[in-house]
């Protein structure tokens, strides 16, 4: 793979959040797993060359689960990117975590089927741990972050990856509630398997816009429409955290093991 170093911090923006810097340069990419959502726009903030993709494409055209996971994951590998930052609207499994809050999520349940949810496909035996799949630096400066910020934030929490397009029917809700998970969500696997994979570090970060169907029995269905409505009212605060974030993510990585993922991982 070329890896020019054209990009450090990688960052995919999911529903609502389709544009992140104004002065940027477009690069397209092709990558051996075909086309990622779209293009890939660099732009700097702090000492650090960002670069942004929108997984849903910049129109969002690609539902979660059409979207092609490796090659977006593949596309920032190619810029030289060694940290990926997930956000993502999501749903609350859990009455404390309220709409509008943030979740800096630290485990994923895969509910997902069908999906390309690995590079690894031999000759080589490989079998990464997903057990800490996200990245505790990044986690820890995004909780940092958050708090400085005024921003309610829970500090860990557990999504559970569905399938998509349609959302939970309220029984499949409350199984998933009962299990003491957070968060719900379509697209945050495999997209940060996959990051791990490639020897970056992933970040999660959910901005909680609706309760799950199954939670409160009075709780009105989720729609996609309400999901973007809440998501818009706290895109600036999103905003706000990966700016300052990322102006103060360390230049090396040296308190993590993210980088060594795939040299841990063979037989």
């Amino acid at each position: 793979m070329e890896n020019k170093q054209i990009a450090t911090i990688g960052v995919f923006g999911g529903s609502g959040f389709y544009k992140f810097l104004d002065d940027v340069e477009e690069i397209r990419i092709e990558t051996p797993y075909g086309m990622p959502s779209d293009s890939a726009f660099v732009g700097k903030i702090g000492p650090h060359k960002v670069a942004f993709i929108p997984r849903h494409g910049r129109n969002h055209t690609i539902l979660p689960h059409l979207i092609n996971y490796r090659a977006n994951v593949w596309a920032m590998k190619s810029l030289g990117v060694e940290r990926v930052i997930s956000p993502c609207a999501a749903g609350s499994l859990q009455k404390h975590v309220e709409p509008g809050h943030f979740v800096i999520c630290d485990q994923f349940v895969d509910w997902t089927d069908g999906r390309k949810s690995t590079f690894f496909e031999g000759p080589v035996v490989t079998h990464p741990s997903a057990a800490e799949t996200y990245c505790p630096e990044l986690r820890q400066l995004a909780v940092k972050t958050a708090k400085d910020l005024g921003i309610t934030v829970h500090e860990t929490g557990t999504v559970v990856v569905i399938n998509g397009p349609r959302f939970s029917t309220k029984s499949e809700s409350r199984f998933f509630t009962s299990q003491g998970w957070e968060v719900i969500n379509m697209t945050a696997f495999p997209e940060a398997y996959l990051v791990k994979e490639m020897d970056m570090c992933p970040l999660n970060i959910s901005l909680i816009t609706d309760y799950d169907a199954g939670l409160v029995g009075d709780v009105p269905p989720v729609s996609h429409h309400a999901v973007i409505e809440v998501f818009n009212n706290n895109v600036a605060n999103l905003k706000s955290l990966l700016f300052s974030m990322i102006e103060n993510i360390p230049v090396e990585r040296n308190n993590c093991e993210c980088a060594f993922t795939k040299k841990n991982s063979q037989l």
